[in-house]
């Protein structure tokens, strides 16, 4: 069970316990399960009530309640677990695995997987990706371990995706703001749109050959297929993107991967940062244009990404 902690500072004196624990990033939510369905809140060991004040200098602790049980049924899904804390983890999610199941994917998801991994642990709890990865999508998935940490993980991660574009992209598009709404009575579908919604990207040119151009992205907003869509809008389709006009000279599916991700612990506040590289397909794809790989494409990835 994870288990918080805060200092109190002297800027705090006197205040109330749940006053105080607002201003810490707790949600109301969160202050209300710990009363009613879990262990309460402690001052230096002792209880105390949200409504009493805080002193400075006191450790405030207190462990979040149980998870919810989940309906996902476990299975032995493969996927490579690269980072866990009781409030966070993060995986790396192959191209072809749906992230949560479905009516096409009722089983054999992330999903599926994680929730297997639990159990392996002897551990219960819920699958709580922070952000979608589309099923051919690999790479980064972030998730929170538990309610208290899903805000903070969702409002402080900063992803940076690789796409290999169909020609040759101008250096000079470094962002693409373009409406995003479904298109037509499509459920998969997207289009840029006048009356879609608000939708941003922004990308770097990180080298061109063969007749395609790997880049670096950024998702400003969360749109479904925001980067799919942007990249065909201006005319450079994804390679192996069949839903939006590419080929599949070079891959049997799209070529995007979630490949740089930046977070802050939601309960010790360090900054973390992960680097992915590209799976065995979209390496191939790379080497056959003659594109950045190894240490060279990390670099220029997370240059990107912290820039």
């Amino acid at each position: 069970m994870a288990e918080l902690c805060y200092t109190v500072p002297p800027s705090a004196e006197g205040v109330r316990l749940g006053v105080f624990l607002r201003s810490q990033g707790v949600s109301a939510t969160c202050i209300k399960a710990v009363k009613h369905h879990g262990g309460g809140f402690c001052a230096d060991g002792a209880p105390l009530h949200t409504d009493q004040p805080v002193r400075a200098g006191q450790r405030i602790t207190f462990a979040l309640p149980p998870e919810p049980p989940t309906s996902v049924a476990p299975q032995p899904v493969p996927f490579t677990l690269l980072y866990e804390d009781g409030f966070a983890a993060l995986v790396d999610k192959p191209a072809g695995l749906a992230v949560h199941p479905t009516l096409n994917h009722s089983d054999g998801t992330l999903a599926n997987g994680w929730l297997y991994h639990l159990g392996r642990q002897g551990r219960a709890g819920v699958f709580r990706p922070v952000y979608r990865l589309d099923k051919n999508t690999s790479g980064l998935l972030l998730l929170a371990q538990n309610a208290f940490a899903a805000p903070a993980l969702a409002t402080g991660a900063h992803k940076c995706y690789l796409a290999l574009a169909e020609g040759t992209v101008d250096a000079a598009l470094r962002r693409i703001e373009a409406p995003i709404a479904r298109r037509g009575d499509s459920i998969i579908g997207r289009c840029v749109r006048a009356d879609g919604k608000p939708s941003v990207t922004e990308l770097r040119v990180l080298g061109a050959g063969g007749g395609h151009t790997l880049l670096a992205c950024r998702p400003v907003t969360g749109r479904t297929h925001q980067i799919r869509v942007h990249l065909a809008h201006a005319g450079h389709p994804l390679a192996g993107d069949t839903l939006y006009g590419g080929h599949t000279g070079l891959l049997e599916r799209h070529a995007l991967h979630c490949a740089a991700l930046r977070f802050t612990g939601p309960a010790d506040g360090q900054e973390r940062q992960f680097f992915c590289p590209p799976p065995a397909d979209l390496r191939a794809a790379l080497a056959a244009c003659g594109l950045p790989q190894g240490d060279a494409l990390r670099g220029l990835t997370l240059a990107f990404l912290n820039d």
